[in-house]
């Protein structure tokens, strides 16, 4: 039996409005990977104390960070993780690009 498709979770909507520009899009989905395998390179680093994994993993993690971090910044809008740290202090923050008020479910 064929099942239609499932919705995606609220969470990637969410998330695929937050990231509306391509080239901060493409610049997400270059840089999330090595980030991840800089936390997982991390472990190995743990367990062996060799300092060119650690290196390596710090390179990737950051290299990684930095590129999603640019995305933010052509797009205009806070990081997620900036986004957290600024509602805790009850500072004012971007979530949403300008003019993405047209990416409402409601319409």
């Amino acid at each position: 039996m064929i099942h239609p498709p499932e919705p995606p979770h609220p969470l990637v909507g969410h998330w695929l409005k937050r990231h509306v520009s391509l080239v901060s899009f493409v610049l997400h989905m270059v840089g999330i990977p090595p980030t991840i395998l800089g936390v997982l390179l991390f472990a190995v680093y743990a367990s062996l104390l060799s300092f060119p994994i650690f290196v390596l993993s710090l390179s990737l993690f950051l290299g990684g960070f930095a590129l999603q971090f640019a995305g933010h910044r052509l797009e205009g809008t806070d990081p997620g993780e900036v986004i957290y740290f600024k509602r805790l202090l009850g500072v004012p923050y971007v979530e949403f690009p300008p003019g993405a008020d047209y990416l409402d479910d409601d319409a």
